[in-house]
């Protein structure tokens, strides 16, 4: 990679939606989509995000896959979990690090924990899943903190090296995977082998999201939720400021990309943008396009096609990732005597 210079933008299109993942989708816009539009008619206000916070202690009676193995990983003000999905290595020496969504105000370990066991599967490697601090506990541009903060104890409390680190997150999480490698960038730290964004939302400025034919075609129907979300907890921000829109951050030095998106997600338009300036800006990029698939489809592991092939591709980009930053570390070794 070769901050400055163009880099290879290589978009792969999956097709055709499958007929179970049609099905699905038309249930989720049957029985989702009217429950986000009541969500967001009503106020943001506490209670509702109680109500949004309770997802997460109600999923605690969700079974991660079995074979399934969780460790607690106590932080300062906030928890985090190893994952190690059937058959991955018990080994600590080559990690993702997991960062869940959930629209900034919802979501944790439980809603998470079998989907981060499946990548962690796929992978072959441990993952650690943050439990970092969401609205209202600490104001959105604070979330990150908590991430950079474990990216930080990976790296000088566990020894890992930055080259067997890979950072990986969905929707919210997404965002934070990148907000957490510029802060770390910029704070002197050194890269992780790579990072891998599903379905992320990468623009807090909704304009061109709410202009797309996407808005009409995204089963779910979320742009007055995101209206919502974005005016009640970012209105004191600047949306324009790369530091609460990564996609208009300078992105040189960043290590290689994976993005997955549904074709006809709310979404899909960040995910198309970053692509295009992570490679502008010198950056290797693969982005995956998945016909009509929802919002983070790989939630249903093994049952869509869909979603069991993008969680093997997911697992391939990881072993690649490590693989590739081993020769680059070698060479420069060699290099340097």
């Amino acid at each position: 990679m070769t901050p400055g210079r163009p880099a290879t933008l290589v978009i792969e299109r999956h097709a055709t939606a499958s007929l179970r993942s049609r099905a699905v989708s038309a249930g989720v816009r049957r029985l989702l989509r009217p429950r986000l539009a009541r969500l967001a008619a009503r106020p943001l206000d506490d209670a509702a995000l109680k109500r949004l916070a309770a997802l997460d202690r109600l999923a605690a009676r969700t079974r991660p896959p079995r074979g399934t193995r969780t460790q607690k990983v106590p932080f300062d003000g906030f928890g985090a979990e190893w994952v190690r999905g059937p058959g991955a290595s018990p080994r600590l020496d080559k990690v993702i690090l997991y960062l869940h969504g959930g629209g900034w105000v919802s979501c944790g370990l439980n809603t998470h924990r079998r989907m981060v066991a499946w990548f962690s599967a796929a992978a072959g490697v441990p993952a650690l899943s943050v439990d970092y601090r969401m609205i209202p506990a600490v104001p959105f541009e604070r979330e990150v903190e908590d991430c950079v903060t474990a990216y930080r104890w990976l790296l000088e409390e566990r020894g890992v090296a930055p080259r067997d680190i890979v950072v990986m997150g969905d929707s919210a999480g997404g965002y934070l995977t990148f907000a957490t490698a510029l802060r770390a960038r910029d704070e002197g730290l050194p890269m992780p082998a790579a990072l891998a964004a599903l379905s992320p939302m990468f623009d807090m400025d909704l304009t061109g999201k709410l202009a797309h034919a996407n808005m009409r075609l995204d089963p779910s129907a979320p742009g007055a939720l995101l209206e919502r979300l974005v005016e009640g907890f970012l209105g004191h921000l600047d949306l324009a400021d790369p530091a609460v829109s990564p996609v208009r951050a300078d992105l040189s030095g960043l290590p290689p990309v994976l993005l997955t998106a549904g074709s006809t997600e709310l979404l899909y338009r960040d995910s198309e943008i970053m692509a295009r300036r992570l490679a502008e800006a010198g950056v290797p990029v693969t982005l995956q396009v998945w016909d009509r698939q929802l919002h983070v489809f790989q939630m249903f592991g093994p049952l869509l096609p869909e979603s069991r092939s993008s969680i093997a591709a997911l697992g391939t980009f990881v072993r690649d990732a490590y693989a590739r930053a081993s020769d680059a570390a070698a060479v420069d070794t060699a290099s340097a005597s």
